[in-house]
């Protein structure tokens, strides 16, 4: 049966802005998945083991980038003509900054980057870190986007990047067999940001060649962009260390068995990243204009909790069949942990998303109990990782105690 055009078209235009965000980030969402499914079917678990490292590196970069899309997405709303030009020279700044000397820092110990984490090649990294500094100005392009609810050219920022990347990876897999794996997979992430940098807004440019006339407070845009910071290195810790350490400590096969299990798992999480995206403009916004943020918090954490339960419950009930429809018969030993780990990244999605809304209102106690216990996480993995189960436990442990004070902390400020 076809779907008319008109049919389509009326369907999206009873979508508001919001509503279609979220559909379209589903979508990529999809594609990210797909593009990770594949290349996990492609190349089989043991080199696989090392594409999972560049893709803990983009979700690292992602992080990273992230600081930057929320205090510009932040300062967006709260500035207006002059002051924003000024601000955004100055965000700009530190983008180009800091993406150069990270990128500067991965190619210079490229090799040593090999050695730890035991990949086949090391100009994997040498092609990964030549894309960072651009990779920060497409997050700064974002929060331009994010701060103006201009949603459907922020949506089709992260279409551009990830339809670009499964593309020109997995063609370049089967065009290229006899170049290293691992070296096609570094290459398409780089294109790829070139790619999710348009639709580009001119005022980037404007700002940089601006000279400031306008005054603005650097000091407190300053301290909100170290402690975002802050915090997104606790996501860092709590998301990535994981893989990180289980490609340390295990063979390439269980780590690769391992990988396959992280991404089916974060599922809830990338989901739940969407709201979050939609959470923090709002929020700031109504406590501009005074209003109550309760209820706009309480309505995410629901759906949260319900995408959450969903999840965990079809993990538990069939997880050989999961396993096997996204990553194929060679992964399914690993499919008994499935909706543990699924438990685990539940946990932290919903945590993270009182940790995010407390952020905008400037409060910052969440944030420093959130690095505490990333770092907990790390020590718990370091000294219990006899089995990857154990493993899984352990990010069960601190992500309770995590969701656990977060739910204190909430209650005791809204105990009237």
């Amino acid at each position: 049966m076809k779907i008319s055009p008109n049919l389509l078209s009326s369907i999206t235009k009873k979508l508001g802005p919001e509503q279609l965000f979220m559909l379209t980030i589903l979508l990529v969402n999809g594609g990210n998945y797909l593009y990770n499914l594949l290349l996990g079917r492609i190349l089989g678990p043991s080199e696989f083991s090392d594409a999972a490292i560049l893709i803990t590196l983009l979700l690292i970069l992602s992080f990273v980038g992230m600081t930057f899309q929320i205090v510009t997405a932040k300062y967006t709303v709260l500035f207006e003509e002059n002051e924003l030009l000024s601000f955004i020279k100055l965000i700009t700044k530190y983008a180009s900054f800091l993406g150069v000397l990270f990128g500067v820092l991965i190619v210079v110990f490229y090799q040593e980057l090999q050695t730890l984490f035991h990949t086949q090649t090391a100009s994997m990294f040498f092609i990964f870190g030549i894309g960072i500094p651009l990779y920060f100005m497409m997050s700064v392009n974002r929060g331009l986007y994010q701060g103006q609810n201009v949603l459907n050219k922020l949506a089709t920022t992260y279409q551009t990047e990830m339809a670009s990347r499964l593309l020109l990876t997995i063609l370049g897999l089967y065009l290229f067999p006899a170049v290293p794996s691992s070296i096609i997979v570094a290459s398409g992430i780089l294109i790829s940001f070139v790619f999710g940098i348009f639709p580009f807004q001119k005022i980037l440019f404007k700002g940089w060649n601006t000279i400031a006339t306008t005054e603005i407070d650097t000091r407190s845009i300053t301290i909100f962009f170290a402690l975002t910071a802050f915090y997104e290195l606790t996501q860092i810790i709590i998301n990535n260390s994981d893989i990180i350490l289980v490609k340390h400590f295990f063979d390439n096969e269980q780590a690769g068995l391992y990988a396959s299990l992280a991404l089916i798992g974060r599922v809830v999480y990338f989901v739940a990243w969407m709201f979050v995206m939609l959470l923090l403009p709002k929020v700031i916004q109504m406590k501009k204009d005074k209003q109550d943020t309760l209820p706009i918090l309480l309505k995410y954490v629901g759906y949260i909790v319900l995408l959450s339960s969903f999840i965990v419950g079809f993990t538990a009930l069939f997880p050989e069949f999961v396993v096997n429809v996204m990553f194929g018969k060679q992964y399914v030993s690993i499919s008994f942990l499935l909706w543990k780990y699924a438990l685990a990244t539940s946990l932290f999605a919903v945590a993270n998303i009182f940790a995010y809304y407390y952020l905008s209102l400037n409060q910052y106690m969440p944030v420093v109990v959130s690095a505490i216990l990333g770092s907990t996480q790390i020590g718990l993995i370091i000294l219990n990782h006899n089995s990857l189960e154990q493993v899984v436990h352990m990010q069960i442990i601190a992500m309770v105690i995590l969701l656990f004070f977060q739910l204190c902390y909430f209650f005791y400020k809204n105990k009237k």
